[in-house]
């Protein structure tokens, strides 16, 4: 193990390790520390590794039991000061800056696993013959970026508090009656790196699971640019067959759409307008897109505002992807309520909130932990972070 560790390992001799145990109680270790030879001239006294600790899946000196409950707590619940308050009643006491480091270490450990491919599954993980549904979208959060200058009077460093939007997708399965089949849990994940970077995590996720077995893959989601932009070189980077993939905007958002179009004549009454958003739906379910996308060009003939040019662009734009009736008739769904229900529970409802701010790299740590929690893949996230191949340590 010590001879793939990054960089040449010696060996400083035993040490004697205390370890954090999940019932509260420690137990010492005498363990070998190594430490790489530029560490030893530089004197940086913990930039080593316990090899044998990290053979049992001991990472920073507390039981793999323990780190789980602790990262479990901290993506379940609304702040690390609950998390130690709940480990209080348990009999355990633990400061708020270790519980945050071992729920961000716990993190970077899985994420190394997962950009190395090293996605482990469960058995019934199988895609084969399977329907699959594939959704991202985007949340906002507040991160936290430090400002130059002189710090406050109470000595702290001043920042800014800029909105930014977290990617999320999600992948599931349906049965043949177009219901989530309980027997897969889904993938949920997400990042801050952009359009780019969600897309190398579903493409990582895709190839894990061999989506190449599946029976028919359905890409539904807004009618953002970058999200139809990448679909077709995804699918041309997976080696899928056109003809088992569809691509459809969610229909909820093209209602929206045609309400948004109808409210822009302003001649109508309230009632005309119903009945004209009515009317176009019925034509979208049935699969009469090209009528929809013609009705739009003709209400927005000869006005050239901008909200006006959006609209049309948005039905031109999505006219070959707005067979609804055609996805209805295989029983799959026609709106992304998933990923919307994803970016909810993962995003707003623990990294959105008055007076939160995150930093980045924080942020997307505990977007995995939560969204792994959220989907029910806490196993396979705890055989992740126990791993035992060499990652960089504190």
């Amino acid at each position: 193990m010590i001879s793939s560790w990054p960089g040449r390992m010696k060996s400083e001799g035993f040490e004697t390790v205390s370890i954090q145990l999940c019932t509260g109680s420690s137990v010492d270790i005498r363990v070998r520390y190594y430490r790489r030879s530029c560490d030893r001239r530089n004197r940086k006294r913990y930039k080593g590794a316990y090899a044998g600790l990290i053979l049992l899946g001991i990472h920073d000196r507390c039981s793999p039991a323990l780190a789980s409950m602790v990262s479990s707590w901290s993506a379940l619940l609304s702040s690390f000061e609950e998390v130690r308050q709940v480990l209080c009643d348990h009999g355990m006491t633990l400061d708020i800056k270790v519980i945050r480091k071992l729920t961000y270490r716990y993190a970077e450990r899985a994420r190394a696993e997962q950009q190395a491919g090293r996605i482990p599954l469960n058995d019934g993980d199988t895609l084969e013959g399977r329907q699959v549904v594939i959704s991202t979208d985007g949340g906002r959060t507040r991160l936290r970026k430090k400002k130059r200058g002189p710090k406050t009077k109470k000595d702290r460093t001043r920042f800014r508090g800029a909105w930014r939007e977290p990617k999320l997708l999600i992948i599931y399965v349906v049965d043949a009656r177009g219901k989530q089949e309980k027997s897969f849990s889904p993938f949920i994940d997400g990042c801050f790196s952009g359009p780019d970077g969600v897309f190398h995590l579903l493409k990582g996720y895709l190839n894990a699971l061999h989506i190449q077995d599946s029976d028919k893959i359905l890409f539904v989601a807004d009618g953002a640019h970058w999200i139809w932009n990448r679909i077709p070189g995804l699918i041309k980077a997976l080696g899928l067959d056109p003809e088992r993939v569809y691509e459809l905007p969610d229909f909820y958002h093209a209602a929206e759409h045609l309400g948004t179009v109808a409210g822009l004549k302003k001649t109508w009454s309230s009632k005309e307008r119903k009945r004209w958003v009515s009317k176009q739906r019925g034509f979208l379910l049935k699969g009469k897109s090209t009528d929809v996308v013609q009705a739009v060009r003709m209400l927005c003939r000869g006005r050239n505002s901008k909200a006006i040019k959006t609209e049309r662009d948005y039905f031109v734009r999505n006219e070959r992807r707005l067979d609804f009736s055609a996805v209805k008739a295989l029983n799959l769904p026609i709106g992304s309520g998933a990923i919307e229900s994803s970016i909810r529970r993962v995003v707003n409802l623990r990294l959105k909130g008055p007076c939160t701010f995150w930093y980045r790299e924080n942020a997307e740590k505990m977007i995995m932990l939560r969204s792994f929690y959220k989907a029910g893949r806490w196993s396979c996230l705890k055989q992740m972070a126990n791993t035992h191949n060499p990652v960089p340590a504190a």
